[in-house]
């Protein structure tokens, strides 16, 4: 039947082709689908340039004959003489007369020489006479990322949690558009293909045991059974392996209400009874798709580390050992462990005993594109992964800095590709979407009907894929290779080509630098292209700045804090600094507009596309002049901050005026090309601002509200010129207690003021609390328990209240980190996320304190934080809204607090 329908497939193709170049014989030995595959795309590169095609399985003896024999170098087609040691996936294109052989180390070659051979019949428009031509992949894994997620959460749900539905994802029931994307991965040589969800298990399998945990109707479940089959079969005929991605531990919403428990919770231990669901899940799913691939994600929402360690040896991999016994095989299926929110060293030392079969994945600059010489943690933990004995696979993940405009500098790509092998130790990549990964299969153009993302992006994917194939290459041979493309792709000589894709490698370098030298994160609570307010210039570890983003993502650098302060006391400055970026990304804009000024009128194909990346780049160009004229402003404030002059302050207002006038003609750039600036549209994003129910995602949004910080400034040192160069003391309001009903036993409380002790079982005692919280009343704990069990606060309210929580701002391992949307989702589900308060109280012996929020409608609640010293502080109303800002009270003044000038 194979041989049959295979057969059928090559007459078909052969109909109405002309003849005029004569007949060309494949030889093949049709061992199984990729093979078919090659063949057939070889066929159709013959037969479009005017060759009859002939199929046989057996080598023709008459030399006259041409023909080009397919086969593995293992096969009986090729005599010892041909044969050779070819590395996996590796092929060999070798002429002999008139015959070429197409050799293959496995079908994956076997499907690359074919297309090699086909790519020379398009260029050349015949088939070459002679050629010796013998190529491999360099990385193992090449693969690229779908999210079935959304936008915004669906109603009752939370992040990740979205079934596999025709309502939710139409996308994925589209064959044509799925065969679309699989053919653009092949042509690329992309062999892998992530998908990924929370919990994509009770869209897929039934359980005996837990029939009431499916997501969907019968109807859609068998809907999801033939799409599944259908895209593995497809992807494996194109050398592409399908690998399935789930977070940890996230459980389908009907089996939680089944159990009355919540989805997922950071918090929670493992509970006997979500185990065997879970591994009862994989152990079905194994048996069903024993060709699929899995992703573990051991967070974000996973308690402790023991628990992942315990979680992956003792349930999911017992869930693929279960489902292996029930098929009979013996041979394991991959598992790819994301390093994410885990030790992954420690839990594949753990895990590699009992199965072998294992990848790693990190992500290689975080969530956005800064650098390509990554330092300490973007090197150091992929470094140690892959010393552990397997693969690692090095993930560019969700590009936030990049979102939403266009992005494909093949130099910035090609030179991170070689971090990736030479500083991390990686020998795989795992790609992203280049922006709108939340809204797949879209780009946040403004077009109707909508653009996708494999037609705009093309080049994104075509540069790493070609560099993950081979890195190494010489510079001028990429010039002239990605000119060319270019010219083609826009009707255009190669001279403006080379103009374009000068144009990329400029634009490439902006939202890098600018985030790596002025970002708060590397992570997707940032959006970088919507600009920065002046409190996250002038304080940005009040927005919870970490060293490590500092530290990792680029070369030794300066903060623009760091910067001035040295200018302040005469020191020296190291490595890259603020100035110096600021200098290079207005020179990048200002170049690359000039570059794509020469082409305006030379294309003559995707005339449209061509305007709208010539609009991106006056878009990248805006943004650099808005951050130049905004730093320069915040530079005047704080040197205020130790001359307490306020002549620095009046300095800074035309520098932030003109800020403004720059993003104005930003917003009118984008008013009529983008519906958006980041994908991600819910309470999870914070920087520049939160994005809570999908606002503040376009720039006119962001527009009124820097018009407001520069009033609010000019206002404030008006203020301050009529009170004698201070502070008026009346703008700061105590915040009133909120009256609660505390469930604790043996409960005691304690005022927040100067010689209160905040423990029950040691002497620390406030030594300065902000004028703010003086009204408030604290909640004590022993330290002893709280290090070592946890802190449990239960109450009662008859109104939305929100609890002031105080988190220690330091490094000790005996402090409870302050939430973080980095590593866990669900860090903002009561609005805890951000800093509300900075530097607001010090105790004697301690670190600075820093205020968090957590907002709880009426009604009784318990607050669970994990180990680690931390201080309630007590409870205010739940409609008081606290402005961010820095009280200035730390163990060691640092000039005049200064952020409250923008407020």
């Amino acid at each position: 039947m194979k041989n049959i329908i295979y057969t059928l497939l090559i007459t078909f193709i052969l109909w109405g082709c002309s003849t005029e170049k004569g007949t060309v014989v494949i030889v093949s030995e049709k061992n199984g689908p990729r093979e078919i595959f090659a063949v057939e795309k070889l066929s159709k590169a013959l037969t479009t340039n005017g060759y009859q095609v002939e199929l046989t399985n057996k080598i023709s003896e008459n030399k006259e004959a041409v023909q080009v024999v397919v086969g593995k170098q293992s096969g009986s087609l090729f005599s010892d003489a041909v044969n050779q040691k070819l590395p996996k996936e590796g092929f060999s294109l070798k002429s002999n007369g008139k015959t070429i052989s197409v050799t293959g180390a496995d079908a994956s070659g076997e499907l690359y020489g074919c297309l090699e051979l086909a790519d020379r019949i398009k260029q050349e428009g015949k088939l070459p006479k002679e050629i010796d031509v013998t190529d491999a992949p360099e990385m193992v894994l090449r693969g690229t990322c779908v999210g079935l997620q959304k936008t915004d959460y669906l109603p009752g749900r939370h992040v990740y949690e979205y079934p596999y539905t025709p309502e939710n994802f139409p996308w994925f029931y589209d064959k044509e558009q799925w065969i679309n994307y699989l053919d653009m991965m092949v042509e690329n040589r992309y062999n892998s293909l992530y998908l990924w969800n929370g919990h994509p298990f009770a869209s897929l399998v039934k359980l005996d045991d837990y029939p009431f945990a499916v997501e969907v109707d019968d109807k859609t479940f068998l809907l999801n059974e033939e799409m599944f089959a259908f895209l593995t079969e497809e992807a494996n005929k194109r050398g592409i392996w399908v690998i399935q991605m789930f977070y940890n531990i996230i459980v389908s919403k009907p089996f939680a209400e089944h159990y009355n428990i919540r989805t997922q919770e950071r918090s929670r231990p493992i509970i006997p009874v979500i185990a065997d669901y879970t591994q009862k899940s994989i152990a079905e799913f194994v048996q069903k798709y024993p060709n699929v691939g899995l992703m573990v994600c051991l967070g974000e929402a996973m308690h402790t580390i023991d628990d992942d360690v315990e979680w992956f040896t003792k349930t999911i991999i017992p869930g693929v050992h279960d489902g292996m016994a029930a098929l009979g095989i013996t041979e394991e299926p991959p598992i790819v462990l994301r390093g994410h929110d885990t030790d992954a060293e420690q839990v594949m030392k753990a895990a590699l005993p009992i199965y072998k079969n294992l990848y790693t994945t990190y992500k290689y600059n975080g969530e956005s594109l800064t650098t390509y010489e990554p330092r300490n943690q973007w090197s150091s933990v992929p470094t140690a992964l892959s010393e552990l004995g397997s693969v690692h696979i090095s993930n560019v993940h969700i590009l936030a800095n990049l979102e939403p405009f266009r992005y494909g500098s093949p130099d910035f790509i090609q030179k991170s590709v070689k971090a990736m092998h030479e500083l991390q130790g990686a020998n795989g990549i795992h790609i992203y979407p280049q922006s709108s990964y939340w809204d797949w299969p879209y780009t946040a153009d403004k077009t109707e009907p909508r653009t996708k993302q494999i037609d705009r992006d093309k080049l994104w994917y075509a540069a790493w894929a070609r560099y993950a194939w081979k890195v190494d290459r010489d510079e001028n041979a990429e010039d002239s290779y990605w000119s060319g493309i270019l010219a083609d792709n826009y009707g255009c000589d190669k001279e403006s080509g080379a103009l374009i894709q000068k144009a990329y490698e400029e634009f490439g370098e902006i939202a890098p630098k600018l985030l790596r030298t002025f970002g708060i994160s590397d992570g997707n609570r940032q959006t970088l292209l919507l600009g920065n307010f002046m409190s996250q210039l002038v304080n940005p570890r009040k927005w919870t700045l970490y060293e490590s983003f500092v530290e990792s993502n680029g070369p030794e650098s300066e903060l623009l804090i760091d910067y001035v302060k040295k200018e302040v006391n005469g020191e020296k400055h190291v490595g890259e600094t603020p100035p110096q970026i600021i200098s290079e990304v207005v020179n990048h804009g200002e170049e690359a507009v000039a570059a794509m000024e020469q082409v305006v009128g030379k294309t003559t194909k995707n005339t449209e596309e061509f305007n709208r990346l010539y609009n991106d780049v006056k878009c990248y160009n805006q943004i650099a002049l808005f951050f130049a004229t905004k730093v320069k402003a915040a530079g005047f404030v704080l040197q205020y901050k130790y001359s307490n002059n306020l002549a620095d302050l009046e300095k800074a207002v035309p520098f932030l005026e003109e800020s403004v006038e720059q993003y104005r003609i930003l917003t009118d750039l984008t008013n009529d090309t983008y519906l958006y600036a980041n994908s991600m549209q819910t309470q999870q994003r914070r920087v520049p601002i939160a994005g809570t129910n999908g606002t503040n995602k376009h720039w006119s949004e962001l527009l009124p509200q820097y018009e407001d910080e520069l009033e609010n400034f000019k206002r404030n040192i008006e203020k301050m010129k009529a009170n004698g160069g201070a502070r008026n003391a009346e703008d700061i309001e105590a915040y009133l207690p909120a009256d609660v009903k505390l469930l604790n036993k043996n409960v005691s409380r304690y005022p927040l003021k100067s010689g209160s002790k905040v423990n029950t079982d040691r002497n620390y005692k406030i030594v300065e609390v902000a004028d703010e919280l003086k009204n408030l009343v604290g909640v004590s704990f022993a330290e002893d328990e709280q290090r070592g069990e946890g802190t449990s606060l239960r109450f009662e309210c008859k109104e939305a209240v929100k609890v002031v929580v105080g988190y220690f701002n330091g490094n000790s391992l005996s402090i409870l980190p302050p939430p973080t949307l980095e590593t866990n989702a669900l860090a903002n589900e009561r609005g805890q996320a951000d800093i509300r308060i900075a530097n607001a109280m010090t105790v004697d012996g301690l670190y600075p304190v820093n205020v968090y929020t957590y907002l709880y409608e009426a009604g009784t609640h318990e607050l669970l934080l994990n180990k680690g010293r931390v201080l309630i502080l007590g409870f205010i109303d739940g409609e008081v809204e606290i402005e961010t800002h820095d009280a200035g009270i730390t163990t060691s003044k640092d000039g005049v607090p200064i952020d409250w000038l923008f407020y």
